[in-house]
């Protein structure tokens, strides 16, 4: 591993600390180096706030500031040269005359879309790009997938048993994950921006979606309900969230319920991804059901399937929906077997 890649993975390091409080803005760590010292490190802690680059440079300590302007910069997204509302980081590096940059990847978003880099080298500095692109490109998959796609990024979260049944046939619900991986699809919970389910699983496990077992934000939980069957009384329309239904007879809005009507002769799921990329959402985990997740799946409109399989036999019930993905990671939690897929990077 050479210096750049070093460092590189270190502002990784810093950038994931933003998952789930950034979005729809991209996870973005920095790194300030000055003769082979880290003497400034910074991320983008919130949407709406400062930048990794501004919140970089201002740890730098008094004594370390006549340093900045002979330093080089790493991050691991493209700064940007925009005012959005924040001002532009591009900017800043100027201001505070910085000649080298070192970056990660470029940013598909068009607003910068590479005229950050250009502004930087217009104005003399020194720009050296793609240092871990695989890596950084990974990390801000939600990001990627949203503007380059028009699309959120769409995670599969299924459980299953150990002989390949997500459910029984008995349409009664059934806990085949233990603790640990229950904490951990609450943690999940709040790395995304939206949560969705079926009617079926709406009404058979009376799901609240939020994230009761992990700190964080809870998601926007959407349902795809085309007559509205679900009853009122259903934990997804309790006030812990904000709720939007997708069904065929209305568009409506009562506190913080939302109706949104579509038309289901025509491809739902992509009629869904659509509305929620003009909300400006990024990101969306499909917690159920099989049908639900097969629609999605036949439409390839999935882009990660995170896999959990439980060490019990449940003999029959409803099969696994197929899917075909890279393996990117496989871990266990006790006795449950954690594997996450990739199935569109």
């Amino acid at each position: 591993m050479n210096e750049h890649e070093k460092y590189m993975l270190r502002c990784l390091q810093l950038a994931q600390n933003g998952l789930g409080e950034v979005a729809p803005n991209p996870l973005v760590g920095a790194v300030l180096v000055c003769n082979e010292k880290i003497i400034g490190e910074g991320w983008h802690k919130k949407f709406g706030t400062a930048h990794a680059e501004v919140n970089c440079i201002n740890s730098v300590r008094n004594e370390h500031k006549h340093l900045i302007s002979k330093s080089t910069l790493y991050v691991n997204l493209e700064p940007c040269n925009h005012f959005g509302k924040t001002p532009p980081c591009s900017l800043l590096v100027l201001e505070k005359q910085i000649k080298n940059v070192v970056v990660g990847s470029a940013d598909p978003n068009p607003a910068v879309s590479g005229s950050g880099i250009k502004q930087l080298r217009d104005s003399g500095v020194t720009v050296i790009e793609s240092i871990l692109p695989e890596q950084c490109n990974f990390l801000n998959r939600r990001f990627f997938t949203f503007h380059r796609k028009k699309r959120p990024f769409v995670i599969l979260k299924m459980a299953q048993s150990a002989d390949g049944f997500i459910a029984p046939t008995n349409q009664q619900q059934l806990w085949l994950t233990n603790k640990f991986s229950q904490r951990l699809s609450h943690r999940w919970r709040t790395e995304e921006q939206a949560i969705l389910v079926g009617k079926n699983t709406a009404l058979i496990d009376n799901p609240e979606l939020t994230a009761r077992l992990w700190k964080g934000k809870n998601p926007l939980r959407i349902v795809i309900d085309k007559n509205n069957a679900i009853p009122s009384s259903n934990k997804l329309f309790n006030d812990a969230a904000n709720t939007l239904v997708f069904n065929a007879l209305k568009t409506d809005k009562q506190q913080h319920i939302e109706w949104q009507q579509i038309s289901f002769t025509e491809n739902v799921p992509q009629q869904i991804l659509n509305e929620l990329y003009k909300r400006n959402i990024q990101s969306v985990i499909i917690e159920g059901g099989a049908i639900t997740a097969q629609h999605f799946l036949q439409e390839n409109l999935v882009d990660e399937v995170r896999l959990i399989t439980a060490p019990c036999h449940l003999e029959n019930g409803i099969k696994t929906p197929d899917f075909s993905g890279k393996l990117h990671d496989k871990f266990l939690l006790q006795k449950d077997v954690i594997e996450i897929f990739t199935t569109s990077l």
